[in-house]
């Protein structure tokens, strides 16, 4: 078996690859990068009742890959540049040949991906980050699901400034629905849950732009959305919204949140660049 680690600021993901199938990811949450790849490891092997000895190797990558030596738990440790390793994870659960792939995290990176050339093409620090930010020195909420619970009831109206508040009709091929301007409008009777949204909206109306306008550049049609926002309702939304608007498609896999510790775990040979899921 293959495995692949994914160590973030807060969070490690871990995938397997047994048999040229991808078994079921998952993660595990610790601040120490060294404990929570091998708590990670030890998680995944006992939850699929495998001993260690069927661990071929170990790809790692992510920002505490850099603090893991050269084995964990006596198996063989391989670093992966994080941004290839999303190229590679993003292409794989799209089923896609080229595209640029979207991970958002606690800021949000954009690569171009197109086979075995992948290079990373911009990105910003909006994303997680910024709408925790925001909600706490607003409105001092700080539990990420309860804030994404809480905008699915708000008003953007009430908030943001769209189109049809300063024009009767369309503007160019731009529907009077489309934001105008984010926090434009701050009606006195917005609520909680009203800013929440209008917060959300922000943020993924900024990081769904700068997709589209990378794959414009880029010459790409097919945008994949990955991390650890990839399963919030108001992404969804937002980004179907923008591909009727600017003619691209974003895709939003099953297993975003594990692109990146599935393309390091598929990264170590050609032959398992298609495992079955």
């Amino acid at each position: 078996m293959i495995i692949g680690i994914d160590i973030g600021g807060s969070i490690t993901k871990i995938v397997g690859i047994k048999d040229d199938r991808l078994l079921d990811p998952l993660s595990v949450e610790a601040s120490d990068p060294v404990a929570s790849a091998s708590g990670a490891l030890g998680k995944f092997l006992s939850i699929y009742k495998m001993p260690i000895s069927e661990v071929e190797l170990i790809r790692m990558t992510g920002v505490g890959a850099s603090f893991i030596q050269k084995d964990i738990l006596g198996v063989p440790v391989f670093k992966v540049e994080e941004f290839r390793a999303l190229g590679y994870g993003g292409l794989y659960l799209s089923g896609l040949n080229k595209a640029i792939i979207v991970s958002m995290g606690t800021g949000t990176a954009l690569v171009k991906a197109h086979g075995n050339c992948i290079s990373h093409i911009g990105g910003t620090g909006v994303g997680g980050g910024t709408i925790m930010g925001l909600s706490k020195a607003m409105l001092n909420l700080s539990d990420f699901d309860n804030i994404v619970n809480l905008a699915e009831t708000g008003d953007l109206s009430l908030v943001d400034l769209s189109i049809s508040d300063i024009s009767i009709g369309d503007i160019g091929n731009l529907p009077p629905t489309l934001t105008a301007s984010n926090f434009g409008k701050m009606d006195d009777k917005a609520g909680k849950n009203d800013l929440l949204k209008a917060i959300l909206n922000m943020v993924f109306q900024t990081i769904g732009m700068m997709a589209v306008l990378a794959a414009k550049v880029e010459k790409d049609s097919e945008i994949v959305i990955s991390g650890n926002l990839s399963n919030v309702p108001q992404a969804g939304r937002t980004f179907n919204q923008l591909s009727k608007l600017y003619g691209v498609k974003f895709h939003i896999p099953v297993h975003a949140r594990y692109c990146t510790a599935i393309g390091a775990a598929i990264s170590h040979s050609a032959k398992t660049r298609n495992p079955k899921t």
